[in-house]
Order: C-alpha cells, then sequence, then structure tokens
C-alpha cells in the first residue's frame, strides 16, 4: 500500500516561483497546488484541505502573516503554516515566531532541501497531533 501524497499549497505572487515550486516538490511525491493571490486563501484552504500551505511573506494586499491569521481559522486541523520568503532568515524566524506559523524557509531553500524541510514540519505536525490523542 503506497503512502498518501503530501498535499501543499504554494501561495505566491511570482509566477515563476510558483512553477519552480511546483514543480520541485512534483518531483519529490507531493500533491502541489498554487494560488497566486493573498485573495481567497482561507477559501481554497478550507476547499483543498492541504496539509502545508507555503506561504510568501511579501505578497500584495495582505502579507503571509495576516493571511495565515485569516486562513487558519478556516483550516482543518493538522494543517501546517510555512512561512516562506526570500528576506533575511533572522527576520523570517521572528515573523514566523510572532504569526504562529509552524515553520519558515527562505526561498534559496530548493529541491531535495526544500522537500526534506516540508516532510519534516508534516511529520512535526503529524507527532504533534498524534500525541494530543486521549
Amino acid at each position: 500500500m503506497s503512502e498518501m501524497k503530501i498535499r501543499v499549497l504554494v501561495v505566491d505572487d511570482d509566477q515563476e516561483q510558483l512553477t519552480l515550486a511546483e514543480r520541485s516538490l512534483s518531483a519529490y511525491g507531493f500533491d502541489v497546488r498554487t494560488h497566486r493571490s493573498s485573495l481567497g486563501v482561507s477559501n481554497l484552504v478550507r476547499t483543498t484541505m492541504p496539509d502545508l500551505v507555503l506561504l510568501d511573506v511579501n505578497i500584495p494586499a495582505l502579507t503571509g502573516d495576516k493571511v495565515l491569521t485569516l486562513a487558519r481559522g478556516q483550516a482543518p486541523a493538522g494543517t501546517r503554516f510555512v512561512l516562506f520568503s526570500a528576506s533575511d532568515e533572522s527576520q523570517l524566524r521572528k515573523l514566523a515566531l510572532e504569526s504562529g506559523a509552524d515553520g519558515y524557509i527562505t526561498k534559496s531553500t530548493q529541491g531535495e532541501e526544500l522537500a526534506r524541510r516540508l516532510h519534516a514540519i508534516h511529520a512535526k505536525g503529524r507527532g504533534q497531533a498524534a500525541s494530543s490523542a486521549p
């Protein structure tokens, strides 16, 4: 029996970044959906039920940390939110902590390393859910 693919929603206003993330993550076995706007993310999270949401921090209309706050309320239990940015790593870490993100990854992280980090965040989330069960 094969393991189910991890569903990832990638939100970024840069089409090239979306294409790169989709190709890269698909090659490592993820089921990838992309969205090019901060608007409508809450509805997408509710209807597509991703395991992970990779959110660009610097996106027009609503920044990634604001989208996270709105979308988390619509997300199924266990959905992990990861901030994704070309920003300085220390700033990104601080923003992730302040916004309640489940993690952060710099945009310089690609390919196998990106897949590995997302797998780790996903596994950590499943472990927490299992350990909090009665």
